[in-house]
């Protein structure tokens, strides 16, 4: 779950002018350097407004306040690649691949609204070799992606139909089942800058006079409220028609080997601030199930990729494999049923499992933060 963006076209626009009044943009890089990203609470500044096609890296440091995210997005609003959750006074390294044409660099402080944003052109033709182990893992990953689309759908039917049913314990079983082709895909679900505030927003992320829908509303109604009126069968017909939505535009991703990798990691970034912590379901406290939902499709992307970083990083495909190895099983001590999503209730999980679970989380994000320079090596 991301914070929300502005997606009306006028809110979007004025707020772009705005912004970029706030942009320093200085000299041209040449090919090869990284683009240095300063993000704040109200300004973005960057080192280049024009780079070659090809394999691009941002060098990103937040001297503001807030916890900021910074993505290059295309001008129809689909993201190539982002970070979130980059803390007041940290710094982060983020690969991505772009083709020739017209992009902007977005840093959203506090992670919400349409940000301040730098033009950034990239000229000319990709001169990166093609590699068709890489052709392949992408063009898998995509059929994966498409796949946990089509399979969520017949589940979020059954979920709606409950909740139109009106029926309280059908709706509660069918809940967390809805959710998993979702959080196993989360980055390319939310590359889509419209779908994911119209579906997994938390009451918290809210932007002011924003009406809250999707899943989490319903949770609310289901766990907190105990009770299914007029307004939430409603919901739940829309919770259908927007991930119908989904699933018809999931194909048009743009999806490269950095993506997955940087993906993978923004998976593990999700277990880390949401799930671990409890906030994510925070009524019906099935974290665990959206957090093996994030692990297997970090750990999917990884396996795509591995034979090109084993090539090329031995070491640390041997790592991944052995902090991959090492999570699975700890989560699998959370389920009596290992071939089942039938996790125990996050509630029930102490502070010291808490903290047990957040290690292992950092034990793999730390090594699958490289993956995307050892793929493109």
């Amino acid at each position: 779950m991301r914070a929300v963006r502005l997606t009306v076209t006028a809110a979007a626009t004025a707020a772009a002018l705005t912004a970029l009044s706030a942009c320093t943009a200085k000299s041209d890089a040449k090919g090869g350097e990284a683009i240095q990203v300063t993000a704040a609470d109200s300004t973005c500044e960057t080192s280049t407004k024009s780079v070659p096609a090809g394999q691009v890296t941002l060098k990103i440091e937040n001297k503001g306040s807030k916890a900021t995210e910074v993505e290059i997005v295309l001008p129809d609003g689909r993201i190539i690649s982002e970070k979130e959750n980059v803390g007041p006074g940290t710094k982060y390294t983020l690969t991505a691949e772009v083709k020739a044409g017209s992009y902007e660099i977005a840093c959203r402080p506090g992670m919400k609204g349409h940000g301040v944003r730098q033009k950034l052109t990239v000229t000319g033709g990709s001169t990166a070799r093609r590699n068709p182990q890489l052709d392949k893992a992408v063009a898998d990953y995509r059929d994966y992606v498409q796949d946990q689309a089509d399979q969520t759908l017949p589940l979020v039917g059954t979920f709606a139909k409950a909740v139109k049913d009106g029926d309280l314990e059908a709706a509660r079983k069918a809940y967390a089942p809805s959710r998993l082709g979702w959080e196993r895909t989360e980055p390319v679900a939310e590359s889509f800058g419209d779908i994911d505030p119209k579906v997994d927003i938390r009451e918290d992320g809210l932007e002011d006079g924003q009406k809250w829908t999707g899943w989490h509303r319903l949770e609310k109604a289901l766990w907190a409220d105990k009770k299914i009126g007029s307004e939430e069968k409603s919901l739940a017909g829309r919770l259908v028609t927007d991930l119908e939505d989904w699933q018809k535009r999931v194909g048009k991703a743009e999806i490269t080997p950095t993506s997955m990798a940087n993906g993978a990691k923004e998976l593990l970034d999700e277990v880390a601030t949401g799930k671990v912590t409890g906030e994510e379901e925070a009524y019906s406290h099935t974290d665990l199930v959206d957090f093996k939902g994030n692990v297997e499709g970090a750990q999917r992307a990884y396996q795509l990729l591995e034979p090109v970083a084993r090539k090329n990083d031995p070491a640390l495909t041997k790592e991944l494999d052995k902090q991959f190895t090492a999570l699975n099983t700890l989560l699998d001590t959370y389920r009596p049923d290992k071939n089942a999503y039938d996790f125990v209730s996050y509630d029930k999980v102490t502070d010291e499992q808490q903290k047990e679970l957040s290690d292992a989380v950092n034990a793999l994000a730390e090594p699958l933060s490289k993956l995307a320079a050892a793929v493109v090596k």
